[in-house]
């Protein structure tokens, strides 16, 4: 049997970087975030559902027009809720189905959002990648080419760092301080233990 495993942190931490350091070592990942632009613009019942909630305007050429989703959802907070509930249901849908089919020890599913959306109740083990708020902007501001501003609203969506770390059951420091190779071998080890011993119970 598989474990299933989240990947977590806030925006900036670097979960992406540890989650391709994974890929090297054999582990299948899942990553939320592009699964759920790709239900968005190829899922019939989620893009009916945005339709309904958006108007037609929401989809050009079959693809969700993101530049206009999020100018509404920029002045109307209720419509950004309201559009996360039809997608986080749908991409947890799609990622249990995805970890099922999975059959190396530990499966990764990477998400920002995986105690907000209450996914972590499907996952065997929960790993969280931290980095002080500072460096998390700096590297959000950097990828994006958006203002501190708009980095601290988008952080403000989500649960608070050393609230989310401590419901985690590993933690990753990605400060630019430890090196991330020896941590994520150290956790692998870890996981490859519990994946052996939950097969022979």
């Amino acid at each position: 049997m598989t474990l299933k495993v989240g990947l977590t942190g806030g925006i900036g931490s670097g979960k992406s970087m540890v989650a391709r350091i994974f890929e090297t070592l054999g582990i299948p990942v899942y990553y939320a975030d592009e699964a759920a632009r790709d239900l968005q613009n190829n899922d019939p019942l989620l893009q009916a559902q945005i339709r309904s909630l958006f108007g037609p305007d929401a989809y050009v050429e079959g693809k969700l027009d993101r530049k206009y989703i999020s100018t509404v959802v920029f002045g109307d907070r209720g419509k950004l809720e309201q559009l996360n509930a039809l997608v986080h249901p749908a991409t947890i849908r799609d990622a249990a189905e995805w970890l099922k089919k999975q059959d190396s020890p530990y499966a990764i599913k990477e998400a920002a959002l995986i105690f907000e959306s209450g996914s972590q109740r499907d996952l065997d083990f929960v790993i969280g990648v931290t980095a002080p708020e500072t460096l998390r902007i700096r590297r959000t501001m950097q990828r994006d080419g958006i203002n501190e501003e708009e980095v601290r609203k988008r952080m403000e969506r989500q649960l608070s760092d050393r609230i989310k770390m401590r419901l985690c059951d590993y933690v990753i420091h990605n400060d630019e301080q430890q090196l991330l190779i020896p941590q994520v071998l150290g956790i692998h080890e870890k996981l490859l233990a519990l994946a052996k011993e939950s097969t022979e119970k």
